[in-house]
């Protein structure tokens, strides 16, 4: 079974399985932790925010222009920054590491 862990904004951990088609904000979503996803993955917001380790940064694929804009309108953006909703999962990410960025 594919997992992801998610570090959330109380610093605990969470080991939630994953499957492909989904995206990363769909199973943080669905596994009930705290990411708004106001859009509904739509990329017209930002509240599906993460940081992704940065070991696991050159296996995602590449920010697309849409993404980067959305993520310029919101805080505390670092190198890691990503938006769940733009990236899909596959097994071949089983075991990332994600943080939910502040609100």
């Amino acid at each position: 079974m594919s997992k992801i862990f998610v570090n959330d904004r109380e610093e605990n951990i969470h080991e939630l399985k994953a499957e492909e088609g989904l995206t990363l904000m769909e199973i943080i979503r669905d596994a009930g932790l705290d990411i708004e996803a106001a859009c509904g993955g739509c990329c017209a917001c930002a509240t599906c925010h993460i940081y992704v380790d940065k070991n696991w940064l050159e296996k995602l694929p590449k920010m697309e222009d849409e993404e980067e804009s959305m993520l310029d309108q919101t805080f505390y953006v670092t190198f890691q920054s990503r938006l769940g909703c733009q990236i899909n999962y596959k097994d071949e990410y089983s075991g990332i590491k994600l943080k939910l960025a502040p609100e």
